[in-house]
């Protein structure tokens, strides 16, 4: 019998809570005890995936984001710790420790972008290093492609991952990314001697700074860089716990639609 602990240990084998930045509330966030026989993974919980983990009789949700963050000063149905303890479902979330990790959150975005040899910064939460050099439009059209295909979303031409980018005017050879909201990490990119800077969002004061000191950036979104690691977490688990069924959402999706 497999229980929530050997879940929640198998998980911190693959992102030590050492990892995780002092601000942050990773670990076994709801437990709700029992036998454990199948596994969703997904990005974040929401509604939909309390529901989705229910119908397919899973008993612990993996996730990155933390299902608890802040204080709780009150508990009503509304709120997602309770609906996983009214459904009997434990959470555990590894967050900045899975963004730091070897093989987690910017190991797997670095793979997709075809990274050799990716080497932390950011206090080990991005990686950088070479790819084969592109124009930094070209870099914003792969991520919008390759994203796309990795978080299932429809490849028909309609915006399902909306990049957008600032140019800075010459080849990306040595790039920096870091998933969710890294715009703000541009000096530490380019201390590290990156052409570009991919992230999940950038705000205009980023993309005005990064021009300035010579840094190409490209935000792709915060769900699109984030949710591809939730494979990667599934298969991991699965290895380590073989007598588990582990699953992927399909129901988490970008809390954002595009026009």
């Amino acid at each position: 019998m497999t229980t929530v602990q050997q879940v929640y240990d198998a998980m911190q084998v693959m992102a030590p809570l050492e990892l995780a930045e002092s601000w942050d509330n990773p670990g076994l966030l709801v437990d709700c005890g029992g036998a454990v026989h199948r596994v969703l993974v997904t990005l974040d919980i929401t509604p939909e995936v309390v529901a989705e983990a229910a119908a397919k009789g899973c008993q612990v949700i993996v996730a990155h984001h933390p299902v608890i963050f802040d204080p709780l000063k009150k508990l009503c149905p509304a709120d997602l710790p309770y609906q996983l303890v009214q459904a009997g479902i434990s959470a555990v979330c590894m967050h900045t420790n899975l963004d730091a990790a070897r093989g987690g959150v910017n190991e797997v975005l670095a793979e997709i972008f075809g990274m050799q040899d990716p080497q932390p910064f950011a206090e080990g939460c991005g990686r950088v290093g070479q790819i084969q050099p592109v124009t930094v439009e070209q870099l914003a059209r792969k991520a919008q492609q390759l994203l796309a295909a990795r978080c299932n979303l429809p490849g028909d031409g309609s915006p399902a991952v909306q990049v957008k980018f600032a140019d800075n005017g010459r080849p990306v050879q040595r790039l920096a990314v870091i998933s969710g909201a890294g715009g703000s990490l541009f000096e530490e990119a380019l201390a590290q001697g990156a052409d570009c800077l991919l992230t999940g969002e950038a705000n205009h004061h980023h993309a005005i700074d990064a021009r300035r000191l010579g840094l190409g950036l490209v935000a792709a979104g915060h769900y699109a860089t984030e949710f591809p690691v939730t494979a990667a977490v599934a298969a991991k688990l699965g290895a380590a716990l073989p007598e588990l069924d582990v699953l992927v959402s399909e129901t988490n999706k970008d809390p954002y639609q595009y026009l």
